[in-house]
């Protein structure tokens, strides 16, 4: 536990990153710079116990570090100069705060004295991202008061608390510094003389002892309750396994299970839920409910009374205009204070986790053992129906389609592969054709604010350190990060692109836009004519082209061990679209 003692700066900036080390900072990001010499210098010294990754392009550094924080759920500090590089990290602090993720943001600044006086690489910075932060300060100039060595250390401890508890999200720090940056010896006769006391007097196992790695336990909400008597005398109820990314998944999908069996509930499972991926735990699971609702009768038919939300509502418009027009009763089950019903329906939020609520013992429930409804049959004889055809359907199709390349993924990957899938098309394919299975795999995602920017990045830093990776994406959200493939020489572990390169924007052609062209191809599907093979020649990246099923599903299992590698499916958008369009809508004709 060594301070730097040779300046102002260094003992600031080593009570900084020592504090977060205690606190169990095991990562941080730094983007190369002036201004955040100190933070860099200090950060380098704390290897390894720290890992320090050096990432050039901002935006790209904090979404590699939001994807760190996504897989390990503990914070990531990313750090940058003064100036517009704090700015490229605003896309990553919104989907932070959207998506609830730990993220400790340390924005280097120059003194008060040399701002608003063109002193060069210098802008306003206090609060640069408005109010997505949990938290935000300005930290004072660095002094070697011990007082103030002590206020530095508590601040980096709230910091770090505030970008977990109550709702985990984005805290930033702007950091402001004097020269000297480098780590020279002060030769200024009193700072010296008061480096040499500070540092006869200081003990650092004193300093740090109160500091610990224990988990923070976000208080859970207990208005009332839990409504058990009214969902146990409903024969008409469902539960919603929403948009989910949790960290015990096994735990997370047990609970939602011991719920569904209790209260002899179906539970419709989005394909961006583990729960799909844990399917020998449930058996009122239900896949395909975006393709049963497009049967307007059978919709009618299976209309609830109850409905238990866990987490955040699926992508399916159809899920989300079924609900709206049945006007049920609806609970959401989360430990935020965020409001989850963009529906605005009759909804009550019970601010607590599934898993708090799967460890309540049956006899709170009422103690009753229930028997199946023909309500619940009526849901599963229509997923077992459904999901035949989607399989039998899917497994026929020869050509490279779109949808096919989800359901593939969905059986054929390693156990407990980690995924990252990318936003527009992907996620529906997803939801659309995701076949449930005991894989275990985790899928991960950006929908906080369901932008493209920064995926390759995320999922590098998903993959990071982690078990061999995937990620689905196309075209255009890969390209959009492709500043991403610039941290391949410091990445560690081994990330899979299976690119999906209909040469632009495939959910445009599914929207009522694409029937008016001009000005349709130029200004929405954005074609950008990219030879995807010559790209990953520039960075080093292994590329092969994908030309049957059957090579796809030999690359994807066993999965390399290390690199990146990119396996590109070239498909034709608007046959896809077209299929989708035809076909979506005849899974489910005839159940009624």
């Amino acid at each position: 536990m060594a301070i730097d003692f040779r300046n102002m700066n260094t003992v600031w900036a080593s009570i900084a990153t020592e504090t977060l080390k205690c606190l169990g900072l095991t990562s941080v990001v730094i983007c190369p710079g002036s201004r955040s010499t100190p933070l860099a210098v200090a950060f380098a010294q704390q290897s390894p116990d720290i890992e320090a990754i050096s990432i050039l392009d901002e935006r790209s550094a904090a979404f590699f570090a939001l994807g760190q924080a996504k897989a390990t759920g503990r914070p990531t500090v990313v750090v940058c100069t003064s100036g517009t590089a704090g700015a490229n990290f605003y896309p990553a602090v919104i989907e932070a705060k959207e998506s609830r993720i730990p993220l400790l943001l340390l924005t280097t600044d120059r003194p008060p004295e040399l701002r608003d006086c063109h002193s060069g690489q210098t802008i306003d910075q206090l609060r640069l991202y408005g109010n997505y932060p949990n938290w935000q300060t300005e930290l004072a100039i660095p002094s070697i008061n011990i007082e103030m060595l002590a206020y530095l250390r508590q601040i980096m401890i709230h910091a770090w608390e505030r970008s977990q508890t109550p709702v985990p999200g984005p805290v930033h720090l702007n950091v402001p510094f004097r020269d000297p940056l480098a780590p020279i010896p002060n030769l200024e006769t009193l700072d010296a003389v008061s480096l040499d006391l500070l540092q006869s007097q200081f003990d650092p196992e004193d300093f740090f002892s109160h500091i610990t790695t224990h988990s923070l336990t976000p208080p859970l909400f207990h208005p009332f309750s839990p409504p058990f008597q009214e969902w146990l005398k409903s024969h008409r109820g469902i539960i919603i396994a929403g948009v989910a990314q949790p960290q015990r998944p096994q735990e997370y999908c047990s609970a939602i299970a011991h719920l569904s069996k209790t209260l002899k509930f179906p539970v419709l499972a989005e394909g961006l839920s583990p729960v799909r991926n844990f399917a020998d735990l449930n058996p009122y699971l239900i896949s395909t409910y975006d393709l049963i609702l497009r049967n307007q009768e059978l919709a009618k038919q299976l209309a609830p009374d109850v409905v238990i939300q866990i987490g955040e509502i699926p992508t399916s418009k159809d899920l989300r205009h079924w609900l709206t027009s049945t006007q049920a009763r609806r609970w959401i089950i989360d430990p935020s204070d965020q409001n989850l019903d963009p529906l605005h329906g009759r909804t009550t939020h019970l601010r607590m986790s599934i898993e708090e609520l799967g460890r309540w013992d049956h006899k709170d429930m009422g103690g009753q053992t229930l028997s199946a409804s023909s309500y619940l049959q009526l849901w599963c004889t229509a997923e077992a129906k459904v999901r035949a055809t989607v399989d039998e359907t899917l497994g026929t199709i020869e050509e490279l389609f779109e949808g096919k390349v989800a359901w593939l993924l969905s059986q054929t990957l390693p156990p407990k592969t980690p995924i990252f899938i990318a936003n527009s098309m992907p996620v529906r394919d997803v939801e659309f054709f995701w076949k449930p299975s005991h894989s275990q795999v985790q899928p991960f995602f950006n929908r906080g604010a369901n932008g493209i920017d920064g995926t390759l990045s995320t999922a590098l830093g998903i993959a990071h350190r982690q078990q061999s990776s995937v990620m689905l994406t196309g075209d255009l959200a890969l390209l959009h990060d492709t500043n991403g493939f610039l941290m391949r020489n410091k990445f560690v572990g081994h990330l899979t692109i299976v690119l999906i390169n209909n040469n632009g924007g495939g959910i445009f052609e599914m929207l009522p836009i694409s029937k008016f062209d001009p000005p349709f191809e130029e200004f929405f599907a954005t074609p950008q004519d990219i030879n995807f093979a010559q790209l990953c020649v520039t960075y080093g990246i292994e590329h092969e082209l994908i030309t049957s099923w059957e090579q796809l599903c030999s690359k994807l299992n066993p999965l390399p061990t290390q690199g990146i590698r990119l396996l590109e499916l070239q498909t034709n958008r608007k046959a896809d679209a077209k299929w989708r369009k035809e076909n979506l809508g005849k899974f489910s004709v005839g159940l009624a």
